[in-house]
């Protein structure tokens, strides 16, 4: 593993593969924490600035590893301070990451996947189909490198993977690089209670999340019955309601956190009252709390959102019956990184594609809309 020639993203290696690597060198242990605070905790892009190692040591990592960055293709700025980054990859492929502005702190959404193999309908990620998975560095270096750019006052203080991609179909990528996001001592230092991981509902990983990790669980549910729900997301053909309920009865969230549900409204499809009648009656068994999300515009989707007496009728039923229930107004829709929006189109065909929408909406042509990425 550490005798191949070519360099590697030292990004890649976990605290024990870096301590291995220096084992066979009759290098100390401690030292691997020495190296991880300058890579994470000072952002340290060579080794020669790791001044409390010797030349010896720094000399040897030079000639073994880099210190990994993504290749920025595109930063927009949304009207409502939401920013995406276009992100290349080293084999060319192309993902994106969203910062969000909230009152006294940012949010990101990291990708988990080049692409989404899910395909539910209302995600515009899904219409470029699955290419691969993000490596543990890929993922990691999302985080490290937006929060470097950061100069702002407020600080990025929570993680979610709610970009490109099935998280848990990615898992053990997902979860190498949620431990060097959460490592207190030498990692990224993010609370484990502001990193949130949503599914479209992999059960036989749901389980294992709630046993591997501290984070949080977010599953994007959007339909009470079945029929519906394989309408919208294919999944559901593989892990019906019934066992995906189940799962998340299994889940174990750490203690005084709940479970989230997010829910997709969708005109004439998801949205009647008796969705959510049907919706408090599935949810009833589970401590958990339930996401409404309007439906988000995007190009080739007959989906429409709906009216806000619908949305508002929708929340007051949930409401009624106890849930803590919150409607989530997206960010970032002007520039394409609203939730299910994302798909790591180039520079020219984003804003061409962009320019077509604003002229058919100016043309009284109607769009669709979308959810999560």
């Amino acid at each position: 593993m550490f005798t191949e020639r070519k360099k590697k993203d030292i990004l890649e290696f976990s605290r024990d593969e870096i301590v291995s690597w220096l084992a066979e060198r009759e290098i100390a242990a401690y030292r691997a924490d020495q190296l991880l605070k300058w890579i994470y905790l000072r952002q340290a892009d060579g080794f020669d600035v790791m001044t409390d190692l010797s030349k010896d040591i720094r000399s040897a990592l030079s000639q073994q590893f880099t210190i990994g960055r993504l290749d920025v293709e595109q930063v927009e700025t949304s009207r409502d301070g939401s920013v995406k980054y276009l992100f290349k990859l080293h084999d060319g492929k192309q993902i994106e990451s969203v910062l969000i502005p909230e009152r006294d702190h940012y949010t990101l959404c990291v990708s988990s996947q080049v692409g989404c193999a899910q395909d539910c309908r209302f995600c515009l990620t899904a219409a470029g189909g699955f290419e691969r998975n993000l490596s543990r560095g890929e993922i990691i270096a999302q985080v490290r490198d937006i929060k470097k750019d950061l100069d702002d006052e407020k600080r990025l203080t929570n993680i979610v993977f709610m970009g490109m991609g099935e998280p848990l179909a990615n898992y053990k990528n997902l979860v190498s690089a949620i431990s060097i996001l959460t490592d207190n001592d030498v990692g990224l230092r993010f609370a484990s209670r502001r990193v949130t991981v949503s599914t479209a509902g992999l059960i036989s990983k749901i389980i294992a999340l709630g046993q591997d990790t501290r984070v949080n669980l977010a599953v994007s549910l959007n339909a009470s019955d079945d029929k519906t729900r394989t309408r919208l997301m294919p999944i559901n053909r593989k892990y019906p309601l019934e066992k995906l309920m189940q799962a998340c009865r299994q889940y174990l969230p750490a203690p005084g956190r709940r479970i989230t549900f997010e829910y997709i409204l969708i005109k004439g499809i998801n949205d009647s009252t008796e969705d959510a009648e049907r919706l408090a009656k599935l949810l009833r068994p589970i401590r958990c709390k339930v996401n409404l999300i309007p439906f988000n515009p995007h190009e080739g989707c007959d989906f429409k959102r709906p009216a806000e007496a619908v949305i508002q009728a929708f929340y007051d039923i949930l409401f009624a019956k106890n849930f803590t229930v919150i409607i989530r107004r997206s960010k970032g829709q002007d520039i394409s990184a609203a939730c299910g929006q994302l798909r790591a189109r180039s520079v020219g065909e984003g804003a061409r594609q962009r320019a077509e929408g604003e002229g058919q909406r100016a043309g009284g042509r109607g769009q669709g809309a979308s959810g999560r990425g």
